[in-house]
């Protein structure tokens, strides 16, 4: 097994939304033993979360994906608590969650997903099922899971970075990506990630939907008031350069600076929080999807 790239075992599994007998075989994900809890950033992470969204979305075939999406109970303009739950599930089955889990929360996306696909109408053609795709989102995960690391803590050596990022190829594979797509260890993932930067492109219509979302206009008034400016401010902040220039958001050596003492803060923070303190809001979440599926309640 190299370093970066994880396995595949066989199984048969049931899916309990099945009304028949049909029996699924699934590949199970074998994994390199890494805890990653103490690596978890629930605040940062959080105040992130913008900025890996334009990344994600700064792919056309993504961008266009989301904006068009026919199905409404996912939107992040017309129910963004909903979205933003469903989003910070996906991490907490990604990151912590046993196959099972992944199981039951890679059937519920898959059904929202196969609804998501391009009309003649749509600028670009995209499919939510594209593993191609859903490689270029993980891999912005992955930027900035990595990204929060470093801004608030002291830089990984060599080893602990290279088994974290074999853990992380779990950002693709709980969904349709597979395991030989992830690039094989950080500096292939290094080179995909230079290549992929090409196809960032934020056209206009892209740009303003996500400037809306920069704004929180998609959240009630009191939150635009109270938190857009400081969103915004740590949205641009994520940003790597790139994609600031493809979104117009300015940001200046002041900003910079500030941006970084406000990190430097927070990891001292963080540094006093025990890994189980770090885990506790993604378990929670993780509680609550194992929760909804004992009651067949929607995943997502």
């Amino acid at each position: 097994m190299t370093a970066g790239r994880p396995t595949l075992e066989r199984r048969r599994t049931r899916d309990p939304h099945d009304t028949g007998d049909t029996v699924d075989s699934v590949d199970t994900v074998v994994e390199p033993p890494f805890d990653i809890r103490p690596y978890l950033s629930p605040f940062a992470g959080a105040l992130a979360g913008g900025a890996n969204v334009i990344m994600q979305l700064s792919w056309p075939a993504v961008g266009y994906g989301v904006k068009e999406s026919r199905v409404e109970s996912g939107s992040a303009m017309k129910h963004p608590f909903k979205r933003t739950r469903t989003t910070f599930t996906y991490l907490a089955v990604a990151l912590l969650g046993g196959e099972d889990d992944r199981d039951h929360f890679r059937r519920a996306v898959n059904r929202q997903h196969a609804q998501v696909r391009s009309d003649p109408a749509s600028p670009v053609a995209y499919n939510a099922l594209d593993p191609r795709l859903q490689l270029w989102v993980a891999a912005c995960l992955y930027h900035g899971l990595t990204d929060v690391i470093s801004q608030t803590r002291r830089p990984l050596d060599e080893a602990t970075a290279e088994r974290l990022y074999a853990y992380a190829a779990r950002l693709g594979t709980s969904l349709q990506v597979r395991p030989e797509m992830w690039p094989a260890d950080r500096a292939a993932f290094t080179a995909y990630w230079e290549e992929s930067l090409r196809e960032v492109s934020i056209d206009d219509p892209i740009r303003e939907y996500l400037m809306r979302l920069v704004r929180l206009e998609n959240l009630p008034r009191f939150f635009q008031v109270l938190s857009a400016r400081s969103n915004q401010f740590w949205t641009t902040g994520f940003l790597p350069p790139l994609f600031r220039r493809q979104m117009r958001l300015p940001w200046s050596e002041a900003d910079e600076a500030r941006f970084v003492r406000s990190l430097r803060r927070l990891g001292r923070i963080e540094d006093l929080i025990p890994p189980w303190g770090k885990a506790l809001p993604f378990n929670l979440l993780l509680w609550d999807m194992r929760r909804r599926v004992r009651a067949g309640r929607p995943l997502v």
